[in-house]
């Protein structure tokens, strides 16, 4: 059986694997909907909010090659890379990009942000270090000029805020016309 986007999206929020930690102290189910939560808190566009939502979707199996397992084993996944792929099929760039761009951010903001490492979760440091650690100066400008830079800081941000194991936030449904205003027909 073939299911609406939205739909298989939300097989993949309710399947086993989103209930698994990968290191922090919340599932990716309750980090994904504590990231949405907090930029639709902030105002930010749909497209945005759809993004901190989604940003995650590659760690879970069935999205790409690798999954989340593999990379607190020391195997970079290209989680963001695997995800914003797989949602290509049905959300435009202003939803994919940032998702693709978010573990750049973290390694963009550890360059470019003396204080920002200090924020991250031990996971979170463990990652970096398998994800190519902070970006070299080169590397910072180029990633500046990107034209979903910005974006993708924004859903790093909110990616390192919503890992609160007692956060009170809406459920997948909540985010489902936002989805489906967004996927394309």
């Amino acid at each position: 059986m073939i299911l609406a986007p939205v739909d298989e999206i939300a097989e993949l929020f309710g399947s086993a694997a989103a209930e698994d930690y990968l290191g922090e102290p919340v599932t990716v189910l309750a980090h994904l909907l504590q990231a949405g939560a907090l930029a639709e808190a902030a105002g930010a566009p749909p497209a945005l909010v759809a993004a901190a939502l989604l940003h995650d979707v590659g760690h879970l199996p069935g999205v790409g090659d690798r999954t989340g397992r593999e990379l607190m084993t020391g195997t970079d996944n290209r989680h963001g890379a695997q995800g914003a792929a797989w949602l290509a099929r049905w959300f435009p760039p202003p939803v994919t990009e940032p998702i693709r761009l978010h573990v750049p951010a973290k390694r963009y903001l550890c360059a470019v942000e003396p204080s920002y490492f200090a924020l991250l979760s031990a996971a979170s440091v463990y990652t970096l270090s398998v994800q190519g650690g902070p970006m070299t100066e080169a590397e910072a400008s180029e990633f500046e000029a990107l034209t979903y830079a910005t974006d993708a800081v924004a859903v790093r941000r909110w990616d390192d805020q919503a890992k609160d194991p007692s956060a009170d936030v809406p459920g997948f449904d909540h985010y489902r016309p936002l989805l489906e205003g967004l996927a394309a027909s």
